[in-house]
């Protein structure tokens, strides 16, 4: 849970629902066909169900005002990679700071994989 305070009062968001909101962000990118699984659950969901949860391949760590987010994904064969990197990173801390008012000091994009 990442919780900051506000004059109104205490804010707490659940990283469950960042990686999600990421998620989604990120499968839209241009050049993006997949995210890569990194965590037990969505392992299991993935080989289970033939589908892919929204916070596939995304973790996000830290407290209110040091969070850091680590995305692994699959792009498009011949797309720039640098381009889509730059391109994801300032579309999730466009996106968190928008949603929630949470500021992301550090982005990680790892291509895992390239798909024709």
């Amino acid at each position: 849970m990442i919780a900051y305070e506000t004059r109104l009062g205490k804010v707490e968001i659940s990283e469950d629902y960042l990686e999600k909101l990421i998620g989604h962000e990120v499968t839209s990118c241009f050049g993006v066909v997949g995210m890569v699984p990194r965590r037990v659950k969505q392992k299991l969901y993935n080989r289970f169900t033939k589908s892919s949860m929204a916070d596939t391949g995304i973790i996000v760590s830290g407290s209110g005002d040091n969070l850091s987010v680590e995305i692994h994904i699959v792009v498009t064969y011949g797309i720039n990679i640098n381009a889509i990197a730059v391109s994801i990173t300032e579309k999730v801390k466009h996106v968190v700071m928008e949603y929630t008012g949470l500021d992301i000091q550090k982005v990680t994009v790892k291509i895992d994989g390239i798909q024709e």
